[in-house]
């Protein structure tokens, strides 16, 4: 993918109304593609999108049925989709919280519903030999860990930072997978750590992670949105390209290594396959890449 106006995409960015996904939307907009703007917040998600005349639309992750209307708004509205960029998420905690469909809030928000999303719009994205990009971060190397048998962290004592992990592991899993399912039709896809940004996205109260997020001293030493963007700017423009192939994972526009599960090749099998049978998915023909 290459940007300019001469070679325009049209690209839908979940989280879109405010930190690194607002600041990349303007950025993508201001090189000539057509960004369509998601958020959870009306009033913010409609004010950056006015900023360069963006159709916008609201999507709240802690409810599937409101992922799957999403979808459906824009497979009507939009038709065309070259890349979705699911960068909407957040940090929950500290007590385990669990949504309306029964999963834990983490588990849901920042993966099970862009894994429900980005399904449900796969043809479309197949279709124009587009790509998925997921925000995760380093805590997938430093927090996370998958239990196959137990993705709602129903089972021990609940720890939001190791959700949060993860979380952000299982997004390198699905990314993983999707590449090796999809590639040999051209679908190209890609993870990426933005850095630790000052951004409201860890606003949850009595969350550790939301402490440093939030607090005015530690804030001082943190990235900014614009900063933690520049990696989402440079996949969408570049996926797949030299230094940055498909399947792979990001930081500062470098392939990083992530933590060790991520390489396990079963159990990206094993998760997407529990993911699609619990969001009650049909199977989609795919030729799978070795």
């Amino acid at each position: 993918m290459t940007g300019g106006a001469a070679d325009s995409r049209t690209i839908v960015i979940t989280g879109a109304s405010d930190g690194i996904g607002a600041c990349a939307a303007r950025t993508l907009a201001a090189r000539g593609h057509h960004v369509v703007v998601v958020g959870r917040s009306a009033a913010k998600t409609e004010d950056v999108a006015r900023e360069f005349g963006a159709p916008w639309y609201l999507v709240d992750f802690a409810h599937l049925d409101s992922v799957r209307e999403l979808a459906e708004r824009l497979r009507t509205d939009v038709g065309r989709i070259d890349v979705l960029v699911n960068n909407a998420g957040g940090v929950f905690g500290p007590d385990r919280i669990e949504t309306q469909d029964g999963h834990e809030i983490t588990f849901q928000v920042d993966y099970l519903a862009p894994f429900l999303l980005t399904n449900l719009l796969l043809d479309r994205l197949v279709e124009a030999r587009g790509g998925v990009i997921s925000t995760s971060s380093v805590a997938n190397r430093l927090l996370g860990h998958v239990d196959i048998d137990d993705l709602d962290a129903r089972a021990g004592t609940f720890n939001a930072r190791r959700a949060y992990g993860t979380a952000k592991l299982e997004q390198i899993l699905f990314t993983k997978e999707l590449d090796r399912r999809y590639r040999a039709q051209h679908l190209s896809s890609a993870a990426f750590h933005p850095g630790v940004i000052a951004s409201s996205f860890a606003s949850s109260r009595g969350s550790a992670l939301g402490w440093i997020y939030q607090n005015p001293l530690s804030r001082r030493f943190l990235g900014s949105p614009d900063s933690g963007a520049d990696t989402l700017v440079w996949l969408v423009e570049n996926l797949p390209g030299r230094g940055c192939p498909s399947g792979g994972y990001f930081a500062r526009r470098k392939p990083v290594r992530p933590a060790r599960q991520a390489e396990d090749r079963e159990l990206a099998i094993r998760l997407w396959d529990r993911s699609a049978e619990v969001l009650q998915l049909s199977p989609i023909p795919i030729e799978e890449n070795d």
